[in-house]
């Protein structure tokens, strides 16, 4: 279908493409000076004094937050139920066990009175999630860690920038915050992330267990006055570090990160404006901060005439892509029969699922494309 408007696409031009060309005649394919320079550009960024440690996926930086943090078997961490799985597995990578928390259905995030009933003490950390690029409730939720000692690494996959009142995601008093730069998300390197923190020695663990536990990255060895072949294996780490070639998408991607952000922001009110009047319920926004606007995530309410799937169907005949953004884990296999779990333990979740598609948003859409979506949402609600 030539004119079909897809649910989502990368926003690259000739400047990623000169990057990266001029990444593969430098000669540094793997990490090297660009991964560097990443770190440093993307901390500058966000501000706040903190550390940022580049790896190959926002999956891999939630995994080494947590093995730096000492979480290990016999702990439990608490998880949103509404999430992609990434969010979860790394807890059983590290042999804790996962505690899924129910939504607040005013802002699709943790609902932080569901993470108070099912702390216990073995409990250690929690880990939020800026659903869509909206902000969790932090301030309450890191005074509820705070009360109990407990850590929070926040999954900001969909949270760049997203702002809890006047501070930016990355900056708040988590112990880490972990991104993703995966194709669809707000700026991309393809396959990527970074993991941020303020705590020196959190950085330092992660920076040695993203790449196989040595005590130095092959661009250190090679700058060093030490010989370049020489390393140290201090532990039994990972194969976690993000190339080169990926970097140099990131770091054009981050030069556009504040256009990219006005036009996502543009776009979504663009459709709050043109779908007032359907029996939709549009994306919620944070009383304080801002919203980042990975996703556009609408609801279906009662009174439309058709559901959800036979909905997103109609919008595929009329050559759009939408999306569902989750299937929460409580409906995964895995996750049900290891927990014993059901649609009733999560209400607010599982109604969110049976309603929710996720519309066309991404920085290439183009006005007439957003007409296209909005024209075939009113045929097929209207």
């Amino acid at each position: 279908m030539s004119d079909f408007v897809p649910f989502a696409v990368p926003d690259i031009d000739e400047s990623e493409i000169e990057a990266v060309v001029d990444a593969l005649r430098s000669g540094w394919l793997s990490t090297g000076p660009k991964a560097r320079a990443f770190e440093e550009e993307f901390a500058a960024a966000l501000g706040g004094d903190v550390h940022a440690v580049a790896v190959n996926s926002a999956t891999a930086g939630l995994h080494l937050a947590l093995e730096a943090l000492g979480i290990g078997p016999g702990d439990r961490v608490i998880v949103p139920t509404h999430t992609f799985t990434a969010t979860a597995e790394v807890v059983r990578y590290v042999g804790a066990d996962v505690v899924l928390a129910d939504i607040d259905p005013s802002t699709y995030c943790i609902d932080v009175d569901d993470v108070r009933r099912k702390l216990s003490d073995r409990v250690r950390a929690i880990i939020p999630v800026h659903y869509a690029g909206m902000p969790c409730d932090m301030d309450r939720l890191l005074e509820l860690a705070r009360e109990r000692n407990i850590a929070v690494v926040e999954d900001a996959a969909h949270a760049f920038p997203t702002r809890v009142g006047d501070k930016l995601v990355g900056t708040l008093e988590s112990d880490c915050t972990v991104f993703s730069f995966y194709a669809t998300k707000t700026i991309t390197t393809g396959e990527g992330g970074m993991l941020v923190t303020r705590n020196d020695k959190i950085a330092k663990r992660a920076r040695v267990m993203r790449l196989h536990g040595i005590d130095r990255d092959a661009f250190d060895r090679y700058r060093s006055e030490r010989p370049g072949w020489y390393y140290e294996v201090v532990a039994p780490g990972f194969k976690y570090n993000l190339t080169d070639v990926a970097a140099a998408i990131g770091l054009q991607q981050l030069h556009k990160s504040q256009r990219f952000f006005e036009r996502r922001t543009a776009l979504a009110r663009q459709y709050d404006e043109a779908l007032a009047g359907l029996p939709l319920r549009l994306p919620p926004r944070p009383v304080s901060g801002q919203h980042a606007w990975h996703l556009y995530v609408v609801q279906l309410t009662d009174s439309a005439r058709i559901g959800r799937d036979e909905l997103i169907a109609g919008m595929y005949e009329r050559g759009i892509g939408c999306s569902v953004h989750y299937i929460p884990l409580h409906l995964q296999p895995y996750w049900r029969d290891r927990y014993g779990l059901s649609p009733a333990d999560f209400p607010n979740s599982q109604r969110l699922f049976e309603r929710c598609v996720s519309l066309p948003l991404y920085t290439r859409m183009t006005d007439a494309d957003q007409r296209r979506v909005i024209e075939a949402l009113w045929a097929l609600l209207g």
